[in-house]
């Protein structure tokens, strides 16, 4: 049995700054080049670690969704339809916002900045925020099924934000397109900035 060197660097720590990096730059916006820089790693070993570079930016989006994203999987828990709608606000407020994080969100950033030969990485973020927004519009059925939200679309609801925010300060979800339609008011200053 051959043992190999044990690895000189904590796989958690890597993570967490590639998840930094493709949440500020998007997909496309980081390099191996700069993944092994910020990182202090060698290709080889980022490569025998996380696998291609798409393998890596998958485990980031979950780190992502587990960590700073993590607000959605607790707002769906809620009790109410306003308990939700508060922790969706509260949490991408705070998410988006926090000084020592990339601003907006890891699923719409890294969307943008993912180019021509992506468009796998492009379609697992479009499935992944489709699949937010179905989860909180079957919440929102929940609640209404329970006496709130009486003649309110859920789904609509749910696209748009709980609160009637735009979709980004409210729905870490939000699709690209609507981030980027003329007279929207983006959370990340993407947008015109109109309302």
């Amino acid at each position: 049995m051959t043992v190999g060197r044990p690895r000189e660097f904590d796989p958690d720590e890597v993570l967490e700054t590639a998840m930094k990096l493709f949440w500020e730059h998007g997909f496309d916006g980081v390099s191996i080049s700069d993944l092994t820089d910020a990182t202090g790693i060698n290709r080889r070993s980022l490569y025998a670690a996380f696998g291609s570079k798409e393998e890596l930016f998958g485990r980031a989006v979950w780190r992502y969704l587990d960590g700073p994203g993590g607000f959605v999987a607790a707002a769906l828990q809620q009790p109410t339809a306003r308990d939700v709608a508060e922790i969706m606000l509260h949490g991408a407020a705070d998410s988006y916002t926090d000084p020592g994080r990339p601003r907006g969100c890891l699923l719409v950033h890294g969307a943008l900045a993912a180019g021509e030969g992506t468009d796998a990485v492009r379609v697992d973020l479009a499935q992944q925020r489709d699949a937010s927004v179905k989860a909180l519009a079957r919440r929102f059925d929940e609640a209404q099924a329970a006496g709130e939200l009486p003649g309110v679309n859920t789904l609509v609801l749910a696209r748009s934000g709980p609160t009637g925010a735009p979709a980004c300060l409210s729905d870490p979800c939000a699709t690209v397109i609507d981030m980027h339609l003329p007279g929207r008011l983006t959370a990340d200053g993407l947008g015109d900035g109109r309302l």
